[in-house]
């Protein structure tokens, strides 16, 4: 009945549980709109809440991670960094493998990342392969990864910059570069 609409998607779905004689009747339609409402209302709150049980999806209980994981809470940072340094924190428990350092410096670039060893010098370095120029939340990264990594080995950080040899690649003229109209800083990171 276009006279009192049942506009709520649970409200729709009680009335196909009710014989078809109530589709007609303007009490029954208003009654299910309004208890359908609520219901709605319910279940995005549920799923809300359900949401903030796994990282990737968590909002407002962003800081119960970081409470839980000991990490300090920090509201100011944007929300994409604030799972990051929980995940890595999350992937990083256990013996300090390639592989772990790995997955922790991984989940904050979202990149692939290089992990070599150099057990004569008691260092590893960490490649950025895919991301050119410094990647964002980088102290963070540096933190995560030193908490993995045990203390008598030293990290190195190796990125990745546009070079010469890819500029004189691309056969530009100055007028062509210059269009471009990139700061230096914008023109190390150009891909």
């Amino acid at each position: 009945m276009s006279d009192y609409p049942i506009t709520s998607v649970r409200g729709q779905e009680m009335l196909t549980y009710l014989p078809r004689y109530y589709e007609t009747s303007r009490i029954m339609r208003a009654i299910l709109q309004a208890e359908g409402i609520e219901f709605d209302k319910l279940r995005q709150a549920l799923d809300e809440t359900l949401n903030q049980f796994f990282v990737n999806t968590a909002t407002w209980g962003l800081d119960r991670w970081e409470e839980e994981l000991g990490l300090p809470i920090t509201l100011d940072q944007p929300e994409a960094e604030r799972r990051d340094k929980i995940i890595s924190r999350l992937r990083g428990y256990g013996t300090a493998t390639i592989y772990v350092v790995k997955k922790v410096a991984e989940s904050y670039d979202k990149g692939t990342i290089d992990i070599v060893e150099d057990h004569a010098a008691y260092t590893i370095t960490v490649r950025f392969v895919d991301t050119t120029g410094v990647p964002p939340n980088l102290d963070d990264l540096k933190a995560a990864v030193r908490a993995v990594v045990p203390a008598h080995l030293e990290i190195k950080y190796e990125f990745n910059y546009f070079i010469w040899d890819e500029l004189d690649k691309k056969l530009w003229t100055w007028d062509q570069l210059d269009a471009l109209a990139l700061t230096w800083d914008e023109l190390e990171i150009y891909s």
